[in-house]
Order: structure tokens, then C-alpha cells, then sequence
């Protein structure tokens, strides 16, 4: 019970003191309002809600009657009175604009019920004398008005004679007690307002200029900081608890809101260097990463397994490198640095992951290169029939052991399956380029020429039997003059065109007809028509690309005719020889 008796007499109190300010207000001619110089145009240091409350009251309680409003600015800056004071009748005309006023009054203006003036004082600190004499000169202007009536003192209308003095005095008092709706600040939350604040700016101030914080932050500037947060709280506690001495006998309600503001301003001061420490633990935590990462391949661990295991012990370190930088007072938010962190893991793992797999796919493809060169020069260099099917053998079974090795080596990748078919594909189409540039480089015309005239040799000079024939008259040289340029035939028609898919083609038909031809120039009226008459005239191959073309038609006839002349020796020599 005793608890809740006295927060009653503390309200009683409190009501007590707005009446009593509202009473002194209501029998003053003068009321004279000390504005510090700094506070014009700021809410609450310049008095503008209670001057707001002020108005409305008097003007319901009391019939209407001038008061004097000096307002004294004190610490004059170089910024002239009449500026001051100009800026200060804005708000205070602002104020009554925006007062509730009975319908009666609604459209009375402020000179109806205050007289405003305006006067300025020098700083005391700074000028201590000129001070003293605006001083005494203040108090003379007053006790002149006074005495004669002038405009500072009012109108005097409330002016009665001594006999009545304690009767107005009781009316006034009564009026102020019925006053339900009375609302004017306690001076008690008014003082708490104004020293809990003046308080929390001399903590903040100090802060701001401590020799340890100041060491710190630069400290963070130049790397990473070990303790940062241990070094930093004691900082912010000592001042919070400095406030808390200052302010224990103000208002709880206001000193706990400015308390809390004073740790809100307090923790904008260090942020910058949190978020420093955040940037300083995201480098190290990606370095090592990358150290790690590049140690695990080193040891021969699979890559993914790597960049989990590196990744986790890296995000581990940044994680307890946060908590040592987080102070009591705020939660570190590290989670869009860690984000970025992760990401950026991410970017490193998938850049090295590129590099390690363009080395791979170098190393098989080289590997593939060499074990196709061999094989493939040898069986172009045969030109036999069957060239063709065993290219593609070879390169069926070699391609199947490039991919069998690199599945392997990627396995460890732990590759999206779309991404794995493109390299096997590439690979395969790497083996596939392997052939065809050595085919390319195999049918140029002076090498399947070359190569031509050797087999013509081999077969018209040497029997079944490899044995050299001795042109005795018995042979018949124009049946072997035919099979030799078949076979020479054959090889023209085999190095004529790609064959890596099993696609028919009518190359060996159409150059069939070159062994019924006779070597000979067409005139110039019969060339307009030899393309079309001829299909070895044209310039490609029917059912066959371009890219597959190896000898174009008309190719294959200008060398068949060559092959012709430089062999017709050989065989004159054999007729002459029976």
C-alpha cells in the first residue's frame, strides 16, 4: 500500500508544479524566457511545446490581458540580434498559428494577449565583463518600464488595489485548480530532458576523443586486430556507466531514452571500423581458403571434397573472427559479408576448377593426339580400302579411351552431367580433327600423286608373287596397264573425300569413267559445255560437304591426266622391252 501512496503523492506533486508554473505565468507581467543562442529553431531546447500549452490555457482560463514574453538569447554568436530575433518571432508566430483556439478567439491575433521582445546577452565565459553590464542594464530597462508605465510591462490591465490583491490572487488559484484538462510538462521531465541530453552529448564528445579508440581505429586501418571487440567494450561501457552516475537522480523515463540514443550514437562511432574488421576477416578467411583449397588438390584429394572442406574451415575462421570483433551492445551483423564471402569462395573454387579441367582436357588431348598419330599416318600412308573403316576404328577406340580416362579424372568435379557430355563430345571431336587434318595433309595433290605412281609401279612391274616381271612377249601389258590403273584408281578415289561416317558416296563411279577416256585438250567451243557434260569437271562432290572434301572433281581429273603422262614412259619401256 505504501508503494502505491507514494506514486500518488508523486503525481500530486507533479500536478502541483504545472499549476503552480501556470499560476505564476497568470499573475506575471513579465516573463522572461532564457534561450541559449544555439537552441533557436530547435523544439525542445527553445521551450516551444510549453509556450504551445501556455497559450491555450490563458486564453481559456483568463479574459484577455497583455504579458510581457522577454525572451533573453544568451551566448550572442556574431550572427545579428535582428536575424535572432527574426527566426525566433517565425516560430513563436508559428506556435500560435497552430494553437487551439475557442470559436471567440479564433481569429485574435498573438498581440492580443503577449507582447514579444527580443534582447541578446554576450557569453559569460568568453566576455564575463560586457555580460555584467547587458545584465545591469537589462535590470535597469525593466525597473524603468516598471515605473513609468512603459510597453515591456504590459498593459496593466489586471492592475488592482492592494485590498483585493489576496482575493484575484484566490480567484486565479481556483481557476487553475479546475482546470481538468490542464497538461503542462513537470519541471522535473523538462530538467531531465535537457541535462540527461547535455549528458549524453559529453559522453558521445568524450568518446569520440578517447586516446584508446582513436588507437584502435587506426590500428583497424592498418590490418586485422586481434581482441577487437575485447578492446572496444571496456571503451563503451566506461562512458555508458559514466552517464549512468551523472543522470541516476533524473526522470527513469527520460534518462533510460537518452540512454539508449547514447548507445545507438555511440555504436554509429564504431561502425566504420566493425565493417573495416568485417573487410580485413573476409580477406583472410579467402586467402585461406585458396591455401587450403590448393594444399588439399596437392595431397591428391578430390576437388569438390577439397572446396567443402576449405570452404567450411575458412567460413569457420571468419565466423569466430566476428565474434571476437562484436561487442555486448550490438550483434555484429556479418551476414551480407559472409554472403559476399561465399560467393566469392565460390568465384575462386569455379576459376581453379576452369584451370584444372582445361589442364586435364590439354593432357588427354595430347595424349589422344599422340596415339592417333602414329596409327593414323601409317594406314593413310597404305591408302588401301579398307583406309577408311580403319580410321574409324581408330578413332572409335581411341576417343573410347580418352573418355574412359577422363570420366575418371573428373569424377572428383562433381560435374553437372550436361557439362561432362560437352567435353566428352569435345573430345571426341578432338580425335575426330586428329584424322582429318592428317588425311588433309596426306591427299595433297603431289603427295596421293606420288603415292599413285609408286602403286602403279608396284603392280605393273612385280607379279602376283612380288617377283619383277621379265618382259618375255607372252604377257599381256594391256590387262596389266588396266589393273594397275585400277588400283592407282582406287587410291585417287580413296583420298578424294573424308569418310569418318558411314555414308555411301559415288566418288569411285564417277572417276571409273577416267580409265575409257583418252587423254586429250578440249577446244575452246567445247569447254562451255564440259561441265556439263562431265561431272568430273565440277568443282564439288554430290552427297558430299565441302568440309568433307578432300580432292575436288575437277582435281582428281587434272591429276589422273598427270598420272597418265608420267607413267606412259613405263609402259612404252615394257611394249619395247617384248
Amino acid at each position: 500500500m505504501r508503494r502505491f501512496r507514494n506514486h500518488a503523492t508523486l503525481k500530486d506533486d507533479t500536478r502541483f508544479e504545472k499549476q503552480s508554473a501556470l499560476f505564476a505565468l497568470a499573475i506575471s507581467d513579465i516573463v522572461l524566457i532564457n534561450i541559449w543562442c544555439h537552441d533557436i529553431g530547435r523544439e525542445h531546447a527553445a521551450n516551444k511545446p510549453l509556450l504551445k500549452i501556455v497559450f491555450q490555457v490563458m486564453m481559456r482560463l483568463f479574459s484577455p490581458r497583455k504579458t510581457t514574453l522577454l525572451f533573453v538569447i544568451r551566448d550572442q554568436t556574431k550572427t545579428p540580434l535582428e536575424y535572432l530575433e527574426l527566426d525566433l518571432r517565425k516560430d513563436i508566430q508559428k506556435i500560435w498559428s497552430e494553437v487551439a483556439k475557442p470559436e471567440v478567439q479564433k481569429n485574435s491575433p498573438l498581440s492580443d494577449f503577449f507582447n514579444v521582445e527580443v534582447i541578446a546577452l554576450s557569453s559569460f565565459e568568453a566576455n564575463k565583463k560586457q555580460f555584467k553590464e547587458e545584465v545591469a542594464q537589462l535590470r535597469q530597462r525593466i525597473s524603468d518600464y516598471f515605473s513609468t508605465g512603459g510597453r515591456l510591462a504590459g498593459d496593466r490591465q489586471g492592475v488592482v488595489p492592494a485590498s483585493g490583491f489576496s482575493f484575484i490572487l484566490q480567484q486565479i488559484w481556483k481557476a487553475v485548480k479546475e482546470n481538468r484538462d490542464l497538461d503542462l510538462p513537470a519541471h522535473k521531465v523538462m530538467v531531465a530532458t535537457v541535462r540527461c541530453e547535455e549528458i549524453a552529448n559529453e559522453m558521445l564528445k568524450r568518446l569520440n576523443s578517447d586516446k584508446v579508440w582513436m588507437a584502435l581505429k587506426e590500428d583497424v586501418k592498418a590490418g586485422l586486430v586481434p581482441g577487437f571487440g575485447e578492446t572496444l567494450r571496456p571503451i563503451i561501457e566506461s562512458y555508458l556507466s559514466e552517464y549512468d552516475k551523472e543522470s541516476i537522480y533524473f526522470d527513469d523515463v527520460v534518462r533510460n531514452a537518452k540512454r539508449q540514443q547514447l548507445e545507438l550514437n555511440a555504436l554509429d562511432v564504431v561502425r566504420h571500423a566493425q565493417a573495416t574488421m568485417l573487410g580485413h576477416l573476409s580477406s583472410k578467411a579467402l586467402k585461406s581458403f585458396k591455401i587450403g583449397l590448393k594444399q588439399s588438390l596437392n595431397d591428391g584429394k578430390g576437388f569438390a571434397e577439397s572446396v567443402r572442406a576449405s570452404k567450411r574451415s575458412s567460413m569457420s575462421d571468419f565466423d569466430r573472427g566476428c565474434e571476437d570483433a562484436s561487442i555486448r551492445h550490438s550483434n555484429l551483423d556479418a551476414s551480407e559479408a559472409r554472403k559476399k564471402l561465399g560467393s566469392d569462395m565460390e568465384t575462386v573454387a569455379s576459376s581453379i576448377s576452369t584451370s584444372e579441367l582445361s589442364e586435364l582436357m590439354a593432357k588427354i588431348k595430347k595424349q589422344l593426339t599422340d596415339d592417333l598419330t602414329g596409327p593414323v599416318e601409317s594406314v593413310l600412308e597404305a591408302a588401301e580400302n579398307n583406309m577408311w573403316p580403319s580410321l574409324r576404328k581408330l578413332v572409335k577406340y581411341k576417343s573410347k579411351d580418352a573418355v574412359s580416362e577422363f570420366s575418371t579424372a573428373v569424377a572428383s568435379f562433381e560435374l553437372d552431367g550436361s557439362k561432362i557430355d560437352r567435353m566428352v563430345q569435345t573430345l571426341r571431336k578432338h580425335a575426330r580433327n586428329v584424322v582429318e587434318k592428317k588425311a588433309r595433309k596426306a591427299a595433297a595433290a603431289n603427295k596421293t600423286l606420288s603415292r599413285m605412281k609408286d602403286r602403279f609401279t608396284r603392280v605393273f612391274n612385280y607379279d602376283n608373287h612380288s617377283r619383277p616381271r621379265v618382259w618375255t612377249g607372252r604377257e599381256n601389258i594391256e590387262t596389266i596397264v588396266k589393273d594397275a590403273h585400277s588400283e592407282c584408281l582406287k587410291i585417287l578415289s580413296i583420298m578424294a573425300a573424308i569418310r569418318l561416317d558411314k555414308k555411301q558416296d559415288n566418288i569411285e563411279k564417277f572417276l571409273s569413267s577416267l580409265m575409257d577416256e583418252t587423254v586429250s585438250v578440249p577446244s575452246s567451243r567445247d569447254r562451255s559445255n564440259e561441265a556439263a557434260r562431265d561431272p568430273l569437271a565440277s568443282s564439288k562432290w554430290e552427297e558430299i560437304s565441302p568440309n568433307d572434301t578432300l580432292l575436288t572433281p575437277v582435281l582428281c581429273k587434272s591429276l589422273w591426266e598427270r598420272f597418265e603422262a608420267e607413267t606412259k614412259n613405263v609402259v612404252d619401256q615394257a611394249i619395247s622391252s617384248q
